[in-house]
Formats: C-alpha cells, structure tokens, sequence
C-alpha cells in the first residue's frame, strides 16, 4: 500500500538536498548546461518550481497546466533569474506541495495529469519525488543514479516498467536487477512476435536506462539486443 505521507517526508528531503547542493553555486554555475538537452541548471530549477505548482493544481482539482505551450513558456520565463531568486522559488514552492499535501483528503480518489493521464492521488507524493530526484542528477553537480535511496529506484523501475509494458515497439523484456533486489517484465505481451529479451545489470543502470538518462552500455542482455525505449 502507498503510504503518501511517508512520501511526502521523503519529497521535503529530497528538495533539501537539492537546495543544499545548489546553496554553493553563483549565478554563473546556474546558467551552465544541464544534462538535459537545450536546458541549463535554471531551466532545471524552474521546472522542477512550477511543477510544484502544478501537482498542487492536481491535488486542488485544476488543470495540471493551462496548456503545454504555457507549460513551456513559464519554465523559459523563470530560466535566467538569479540563482537566490531560483532557489527560493523551489523553496517556497516546495512547501506549497507539502502543504496541498497535509490538507485532509481523500487519497483513494482518481487525479488527472497532462494529456489526459489519470492516477490515484496517493501516487501523487511519489511522482514528485521522482521529479526531484531525478532532476538533481541531470543538473550534472555530482548526485549520480546510485546515490539514490534503493526503495526510490525499485519504485521507479516498478513504475517505468509498468509504463512500457504492452506497448508493441518493445520487445517482450525481463529486467533483472544484478543486487538481487527485484525482477520485472515489460514491453510487448507474451507471445508477440520476437523472443523475450533478458537485461541484467546493477538497479541503477537500469534505472538510468529505463528513464532515458544512460544509453545501457552497462547493461547485459540475451536474447537480443537491449531494447529501444519510447521517449517518456
């Protein structure tokens, strides 16, 4: 069973330890390349702002965001603001989540993202720990997959594996994760045309390869060669 509360504990820890390691920039640093194509540091910082504000939208019954230009639009606004400016937006946007969070609710009920997306509100929490999380590793500041907390990782991979399964460009695919900490089935159903294809390696490089954030060199497969993932 989801437990939001202890994941919204864990969403406040993991913005602290972003805040904390972005405390030490300038407004240089912010203004560098991330890891995301076309995005710097504060392209980062801003989105991962106004998606605070848009969960917060979720939680409330509203539209995730106006529209995807407008989506687009808000995180090219806020890019190039100072980097004290940058951080007290994450800041105070944080605690506006936590706080949409601490309002009594029912957490059972069914929550619509973008582009039609629906899921159950206590899923809501996790979702922004992953965009915390995984936004701290592509700001490129030396937070790396492996640094992440073991249960985020195999909650990931249960959700991205989740994601791709039935979808009929990937293969039927076995994920194994090399720690002895989980296995997963995904890609297209069985029996489909293609045999399973095996892929082992340690949770993070699957993790990383999953969310489209390592190309899978790491990775060992049999089978077939390593799947070609959709973009999320």
């Amino acid at each position: 069973m989801i437990d939001h509360e202890r994941d919204l504990a864990s969403v406040k820890a993991a913005t602290d330890l972003l805040l904390a390691a972005a405390a030490s920039w300038d407004n240089a640093a912010a203004a560098q390349p991330s890891r995301l194509p076309g995005w710097t540091r504060g392209h980062v910082l801003a989105h991962i702002a106004r998606n605070a504000d848009a969960l917060v939208n979720v939680l409330q019954g509203r539209p995730m965001y106006a529209d995807a230009a407008t989506r687009d639009a808000d995180i090219e606004r806020d890019a190039a603001r100072p980097l004290a400016v940058q951080l007290a937006d994450v800041r105070e946007s944080g605690d506006g989540f936590q706080a949409a969070g601490a309002e009594p609710a029912d957490w059972s009920r069914t929550v619509e993202l973008r582009n039609g997306v629906t899921d159950s509100a206590s899923r809501i929490p996790f979702r922004r720990w992953v965009e915390v999380a995984l936004h701290h590793v592509d700001l490129g500041v030396g937070y790396e997959l492996e640094d992440l907390p073991g249960e985020f990782v195999r909650r990931e991979i249960d959700f991205l594996a989740e994601r791709f399964t039935g979808n009929a460009t990937v293969p039927p695919t076995r994920i194994v994760a090399a720690e002895g900490t989980g296995t997963w089935t995904t890609g297209s159903a069985e029996g489909a045309e293609g045999a399973e294809v095996t892929v082992t390696g340690p949770a993070a490089e699957l993790l990383g390869w999953l969310a489209g954030r390592r190309d899978g060199a790491a990775l060992k497969t049999e089978g077939g060669p390593l799947p070609a993932l959709p973009p999320l």
